[in-house]
């Protein structure tokens, strides 16, 4: 979840999985003996739309079809969008004596079948949010009544969502209590009743939400238990937080930490770095004053670079040309969409630059600046991978400008920006 009413966990000590640890475990330790949670569902990383960084716990079937309607309006289904997901507080605060769960009344009066039912007509997928524990995050924190989370109920809800139409279901742990042994558990055994289902649903988890430490998301390897898996806290529309690893981040925080989980992208596994706050307004005045149109390229460009989900969360029905032409730029889209692995720094640049080989032979490049002052910005081509020629042409995707070079590849990047590009030998263009 991000910029919601929830109260961040401040605590900046080192507590993991349970135990109090010296130093983050390697990430090679997986969690799972399956290579995917569930086969199929996400060949390539997912695009949508969420609910909660526009409209929080005030979210309503009316705001949920708007969405879906401007997802086709604007172009962005053409773009690749399709899942539309209806984030916390879309239930009652009780379960039904059944035991099964319940869209609220009031705010969703024709219930989530009719939703799915209105997304699926539009040539979209419908997803839903849930919790392994008790309580939803609205929940935990107090600024949502009841406590309805799917804890002894999966393979009900399970069955539930199932027979809704549920695409995607979004699984946000939402406790302080971090044993790795019953994240697990407890992620596990939803994976297994949405398999029992027979219905091909995304499994988006997060095993970070309130719990102190460094994110159980970016230590361990999730890939067989979730289709996506947050790697990161809360990601807010600001720039840095300075929060620590336990608080929420900002886009300089996550990138600076994301070399290490992007490692573990594949079809069907995805590492996600939250949802996109392109678009999103902040709050003046704090650290989350909304991202400027530069750091809005970065989190777009760079998400990606690392083959992340693409998740918009902004009001849909309002955005403005800027936000709409980042969300739509095809040339971008392509790059994250790409079959090949994930983005991965050049090492000599000082994490200024980042590569990813494509399937097509040409490498995308990400010339990042993380300081606060103009810069230009260079990497000789033979650190890129390139193939051997006597020149290359790269190719600005923001801009569609190309430059032939042969020594190295280099531009002028303002501060908190980021210039994505394309590099092939001149010979291939």
């Amino acid at each position: 979840m991000v910029v919601g009413p929830l109260a961040i966990a401040l605590a900046v000590a080192l507590v993991l999985v349970g135990c109090v640890a010296s130093a983050p475990v390697d990430d090679s330790v997986r969690l799972s003996a399956s290579p995917v949670a569930i086969a199929g569902v996400a060949p390539t990383p997912p695009m949508g739309w969420n609910s909660w960084n526009g409209y929080g716990c005030g979210v309503d079937a009316r705001t949920v079809e708007a969405a879906a309607d401007a997802m086709v309006a604007s172009g962005m289904r053409a773009a690749g969008y399709r899942y539309v997901v209806v984030d916390d507080c879309w239930f009652t605060p009780r379960r039904t004596t059944s035991g099964a769960l319940q869209a609220d009344p009031t705010r969703f009066p024709q219930g989530m079948k009719a939703l799915a039912d209105y997304v699926h007509a539009r040539g979209l997928k419908f997803g839903i949010y849930q919790s392994p524990n008790a309580r939803t995050c609205a929940q935990l924190g107090g600024t949502y009544p009841g406590s309805t989370g799917s804890a002894g109920h999966e393979a009900l809800d399970a069955r539930t969502f199932a027979s809704w139409g549920v695409d995607y279901l979004k699984y946000d742990w939402c406790a302080p209590d971090s044993n790795l042994d019953r994240q697990v558990a407890a992620f596990t055994r939803m994976r297994d009743a949405l398999r029992a289902t027979g219905r091909a649903i995304v499994y988006s988890i997060n095993p970070n939400s309130d719990v102190p430490g460094a994110p159980p998301g970016a230590i361990y390897d999730w890939s067989g238990i979730g289709t996506l898996w947050r790697t990161t806290n809360d990601a807010y529309p600001g720039w840095a937080l300075g929060m620590g690893t336990a608080g929420g981040q900002g886009i300089r925080e996550i990138l600076e930490a994301a070399a290490t989980p992007v490692a573990r992208s594949g079809p069907d596994h995805w590492p996600d770095p939250d949802m996109l706050d392109v678009g999103v307004a902040g709050v003046p005045g704090t650290t989350y004053p909304g991202l400027t149109p530069a750091e809005q390229r970065t989190q777009f460009g760079m998400w990606s670079m690392l083959a992340a989900p693409l998740i918009a969360g902004n009001a849909l029905p309002y955005m403005d040309e800027t936000t709409w032409r980042l969300l739509t730029d095809s040339e971008v889209i392509a790059v994250d969409q790409d079959p090949s692995g994930p983005a991965t720094v050049v090492p000599e640049t000082g994490g200024k630059v980042w590569r990813r080989t494509l399937s097509d032979g040409s490498v995308a490049v990400a010339l990042w600046n993380n300081g606060d002052s103009d810069t230009r910005i260079s990497v000789p081509l033979d650190a890129l991978g390139l193939p051997a020629a006597d020149r290359y042409v790269s190719r600005n995707l923001w801009t569609g400008d190309q430059v032939q070079s042969s020594g190295a590849v280099a531009d002028e990047v303002a501060a908190h920006d980021t210039v994505i590009l394309r590099v092939r030998p001149a010979s291939s263009t």
